[in-house]
């Protein structure tokens, strides 16, 4: 997909996070906003190695959502790409759905458990050990939010990882300086938070996270680079992305639009898709 694909499929995605979220009358949509155009251009963006017929094929990359409350966005993406149905997503969170609001493995194409913040980067880094000394050479990535390295098992992997020179090892950190309640810096201070992560031996990068083209010149390099360390990229984003009553706002966690703030969410996301149409012509 060139630049406008990948925008016009953010904003597809975020269209179907919403839609499956209000039909459910639940969910973490704004969360689930932030880390969009990562998971687009992870999926879509020829970066992630993956067979959606085959969601257990030994060769694929892992990634790891350990932000699980914003499964949506993953959901959304997985069901897009036919690892399982649209179906599936309209009954998010309903009766005997395979879809709950967290991550789970036994729906395909998600590798571990996330309901518990901090655990993903563990994982993340016991698999790419795991792969090194089985001699494969597949990667590892996980996204974690920013509040969530409030966490001190974050820093217990990060200290694992580089101590052990994973440098199959990705962690992209949803920088959208908001946790569930509050401004992270307000709750605890994370900056610098690129320099925290290299005083723990990661090769450290940051991005726009909602610019393709820089995700692609990051995300582009990580096959490629000679480092022996584990590669941290802090992707700044703005929590609720694309719809303006959300965005950057400490009242939108999980709360979703009601009345005229659902029309309102809508026509933001629908003025977005017409300038990528208009764009792509």
């Amino acid at each position: 997909m060139n630049v406008v694909d990948l925008q016009k499929k953010a904003v597809e995605i975020r269209k179907r996070v919403l839609s499956a979220a209000l039909k459910a009358g639940k969910g973490h949509v704004p969360p689930a906003f932030s880390w969009v155009e990562i998971g687009v251009h992870l999926y879509y963006g020829d970066i992630l190695r993956f067979d959606a017929a085959r969601p257990g094929w030994p060769e694929r990359d892992r990634f790891l959502l350990s932000k699980g409350h914003a499964c949506l966005t993953l959901y959304a993406i997985l069901s897009d790409l036919g690892f399982f149905s649209a179906e599936e997503l309209e009954n998010f969170a309903g009766d005997g759905s395979m879809l709950a609001g967290h991550p789970d493995p036994l729906i395909p194409g998600v590798e571990a458990i996330s309901g518990s913040l901090g655990h993903g980067l563990g994982i993340g880094a016991g698999l790419a050990l795991g792969a090194r000394l089985n001699h494969q050479d597949w990667s590892v990535f996980v996204l974690l939010g920013d509040g969530e390295c409030d966490e001190g098992s974050v820093w217990e992997a990060a200290m694992f990882a580089s101590h052990h020179k994973l440098q199959n090892l990705v962690a992209i950190v949803d920088r959208n300086h908001l946790s569930a309640t509050n401004f992270t810096e307000e709750t605890l201070k994370l900056e610098p938070l690129a320099g925290r992560w290299k005083s723990f031996g990661w090769e450290t990068l940051t991005v726009d996270g909602h610019d393709f083209s820089q995700l692609a010149e990051i995300l582009g390099q990580v096959r490629s680079r000679k480092a022996t360390s584990p590669l941290a990229i802090i992707a700044d984003t703005v929590k609720g992305k694309g719809v303006r009553l959300m965005e950057n706002s400490p009242l939108w966690h999980h709360r979703l639009p009601k009345g005229e703030e659902i029309a309102q969410a809508w026509h933001d996301l629908d003025m977005i898709a017409s300038v990528y149409d208009e764009s792509g012509r």
